[in-house]
């Protein structure tokens, strides 16, 4: 019984271009995958919140519930927090580009984009106040003055740090997804 699906040596089909049936492109999606300092920064962060609730259980089989609430309370910020941490970045789709940033979100619809582009710049390292060089992937509104936004993607964020090619690929990604959909 023959299993081309397993074997490496097969012909690939030159209709790779075409859109999957379930690929829809009006749902939001971040064109690259998450980092390993996000990743693991929120993996660390729910060890944390699972500790906490083992301990939110403690509490209310010794203690009071009143306690174990609060305690159930900080587990759940944790684990909230964990979840924000794992949404941040850029995220396109037919309708724009959305920043997700930890307590904000910007949405800017395609006809509002005046560019979108890679400029070497000083970024800050891992969001932290200190800043090295490196490059960020600017977008520029129109109507707006000339001075862009903050950066969607750099290369020193918790998604891309010491990944140069990866952040090249998901500001080309962004980068064609600005030139198809963005109307003059």
């Amino acid at each position: 019984m023959p299993l081309p699906f397993l074997t490496a040596d097969r012909a690939f089909d030159t209709a790779d271009d075409v859109a999957l049936p379930y690929d829809d492109r009006d749902l939001w999606r971040r064109p690259y995958r998450p980092g390993p300092w996000r990743v693991g920064t929120a993996a660390l962060m729910l060890l944390l919140a699972s500790f906490v609730l083992f301990a939110a259980v403690i509490i209310a089989a010794t203690g009071g519930p009143s306690s174990a609430a609060v305690v159930f309370g900080i587990a759940v910020v944790v684990i909230v927090c964990a979840l924000r941490m794992l949404r941040m970045g850029a995220w396109v789709s037919a309708h724009g580009v959305r920043h997700v940033a930890f307590f904000t979100t910007r949405t800017v619809a395609w006809q509002h984009v005046a560019s979108v582009r890679t400029v070497q710049q000083p970024v800050r390292w891992l969001g932290l106040p200190r800043t090295v060089q490196g490059q960020a992937l600017l977008l520029v509104r129109k109507g707006r003055s000339a001075e862009p936004m903050a950066p969607l993607l750099t290369t020193h964020n918790a998604d891309f740090l010491a990944r140069d090619g990866a952040f090249n690929r998901a500001a080309d990604a962004v980068e064609a997804w600005a030139d198809e959909y963005r109307r003059d």
